[in-house]
């Protein structure tokens, strides 16, 4: 299956001038392509005191960083090609498992929003319940874990799908993935309620989806045609 490209993602996308989710763009230029795109198609990287390059999934690191597309062929090609040296201007230690790092970080990034949702009340999580809350309102975001059984994720989207004509599903964490972000052993089927966290999580997932496999683009597209 082929990963779409940050770029595809108009949200995700910025432009000098132009506004992402309704804020100024903030662009940067990605060290491998020279493309400039929206910060949140991209992964900042600085250096460790000691010349590490370090992910800055956050971007909270001091120092100057160093932008790379939010794709796991981009970064190891900037990895085969020296990028990292040549944007820094100056030699640098890379980690055998940088993208491994990065793509752990991004699911902490992801399953951190999670957790924030659940605490301001905006996650419902379990079969029914998903099944409850979508009669009342649009979900902002599905959530299926990538291991959950194929009959009652199509039952959650199907119903979804009859009920509002613009479902978004993530499908790319584990079951045991989505239950740590809740304080449980698993996870198979959560909703999240339209809102800011909504938003903030589809580009969180955006971003983690160009360093892992997004099932739900195979899932259903034989039923949605």
């Amino acid at each position: 299956m082929t990963r779409p490209h940050p770029k595809t993602n108009a949200a995700l996308t910025g432009t000098e001038g132009n506004t992402v989710d309704g804020g100024e763009a903030s662009v940067r230029q990605c060290a491998m392509t020279r493309e400039r795109l929206g910060k949140n198609a991209l992964v900042r990287f600085v250096l460790s005191p000691d010349g590490v390059v370090t992910p800055d999934v956050a971007e909270k690191l001091p120092g100057r960083g160093v932008w790379v597309t939010a794709d796991r062929t981009v970064l190891e090609d900037a990895l085969k090609k020296k990028a990292f040296a040549r944007a820094f201007k100056q030699p640098v230690t890379v980690p055998d498992d940088l993208s491994e790092t990065v793509e752990r970080l991004l699911v902490q990034r992801f399953t951190g929003l999670l957790g924030m949702a659940k605490k301001a009340g905006d996650i419902v999580l379990g079969f029914d319940q998903v099944r409850d809350a979508m009669q009342k309102r649009a979900p902002g975001l599905l959530l299926e874990a990538a291991d959950g059984a194929e009959d009652g994720r199509t039952k959650v989207y199907f119903l979804a799908k009859a009920l509002y004509s613009d479902v978004t599903v993530a499908g790319a964490l584990t079951s045991a993935e989505l239950g740590m972000a809740f304080g449980r052993d698993r996870v198979i089927h959560g909703l999240v309620r339209k809102g800011p966290f909504a938003k903030a999580l589809g580009a969180a997932y955006e971003r983690l989806a160009g360093f892992r496999d997004r099932p739900e683009l195979d899932w259903f597209k034989d039923q949605d045609r």
